[in-house]
């Protein structure tokens, strides 16, 4: 699946071209670019000066002595972002749910298959991570800061490689924050404000186009079938995504103490009318019979957004996945899609 051709995508692979020419004209004694090659993953180029480097993590210290040249990620994101500096890396935790026809989240596969590199060998993650898979990819790296890996599967992996995790908890690392984690390991951190600056001007070029979010106020809320009813926090990174498009976090989200490490709250069912506040709701199905059973319930129905059908939402499940992650791959493959999507929810906003 191509990304769609938009003024935001253009700009985007501008300025990625910008970035993988800055990397190739500062490298300093890096090889030159053949990702996925039978050598594995090439490395563009880091900066002269930034090896060794030591990164702590909450469950250990990593020391990279050389610019990585095969990459292992886990978790979400930090695929995305390797790619953007120009590293492809040798093996990635698989997500099914997020995976088209491909077998691959399709912003990465997209992006691998424009640039004529192989794909990287999938893997399971989680708490079946298949240690041996990794073991036999030879990383020098394996990238984890947003993911939920254990201790003991650190103690395992840092013997295979150095390994970078999250800095407090598991799933709690920031979007720019990860970035300048991987940048670091890589041995770019100067290119981790051009990526993180990127971002933010294609999502504030968005904004500036759709003058008329600027007033809306919207809610991030989720359910795991019918009686249930959580809500996500303002930091949390599709709410951020949002956000950064011009909408307005409805403040009710602060009266709903978080679930740690979450980024998000349970409300209870029984508190959807404080949702009134909420002139647009984001939320996703399992499937259309989840939707249908959970719109057909009186309290949540009765939620002016639900009656308005000011929603926005999606059972697309790659299309969930990237718009629930900002990192350089996903925003622009989210921007095309995510704006119709939006302006047929603000319309329907009763005035």
């Amino acid at each position: 699946m191509a990304f769609a051709a938009s003024p935001f995508r253009r700009r985007n692979l501008a300025v990625a071209g910008s970035l993988a020419l800055a990397l190739f004209m500062t490298g300093c004694g890096g090889s030159d670019d053949t990702a996925g090659d039978e050598g594995g993953s090439g490395d563009a180029g880091a900066a002269a000066g930034a090896f060794p480097v030591t990164i702590d993590s909450a469950l250990g210290e990593a020391t990279i002595e050389s610019a990585p040249q095969r990459i292992v990620t886990l978790g979400q994101g930090s695929a995305e972002t390797a790619i953007a500096l120009g590293t492809v890396p040798v093996g990635v935790e698989d997500y099914p749910w997020g995976s088209d026809d491909t077998g691959y989240l399709p912003w990465v596969h997209a992006a691998i298959t424009e640039r004529g590199a192989d794909l990287p060998k999938e893997f399971t993650g989680g708490e079946e991570l298949d240690i041996e898979a990794i073991t036999e990819l030879e990383p020098d790296l394996i990238l984890a800061p947003w993911s939920g890996v254990t201790q003991d599967q650190f103690d395992i992996l840092k013997d295979i490689a150095p390994t970078v995790a999250y800095p407090e908890e598991a799933w709690s690392t920031n979007w720019d924050q990860q970035i300048e984690i991987i940048a670091e390991a890589m041995g770019r951190p100067d290119q981790a404000q051009v990526l993180i600056d990127d971002i933010d001007e294609q999502l504030a070029d968005a904004a500036a186009s759709r003058p008329q979010y600027k007033d809306v106020t919207f809610s991030y809320i989720y359910n795991s079938g019918p009686g249930t009813l959580g809500i996500f926090k303002p930091q949390e990174q599709r709410v951020a995504m949002v956000s950064k498009l011009g909408l307005k976090v409805d403040p009710v989200v602060d009266g709903f103490e978080e679930t740690p490490g979450t980024d998000s709250a349970v409300m209870g069912l029984e508190n959807a009318d404080k949702l009134s506040g909420s002139d647009v709701l984001f939320t996703f199905y399992s499937d259309a019979k989840t939707r249908e059973e959970v719109e057909a319930q009186p309290l949540y129905g009765a939620i002016p957004a639900v009656r308005n059908q000011a929603l926005v939402f999606s059972n697309d499940q790659p299309f969930v996945t990237a718009s629930s992650i900002i990192n350089p791959l996903t925003v622009p493959y989210t921007i095309d899609r995510y704006l119709p999507m939006i302006d047929k929810a603000v319309a329907r906003v009763e005035k």
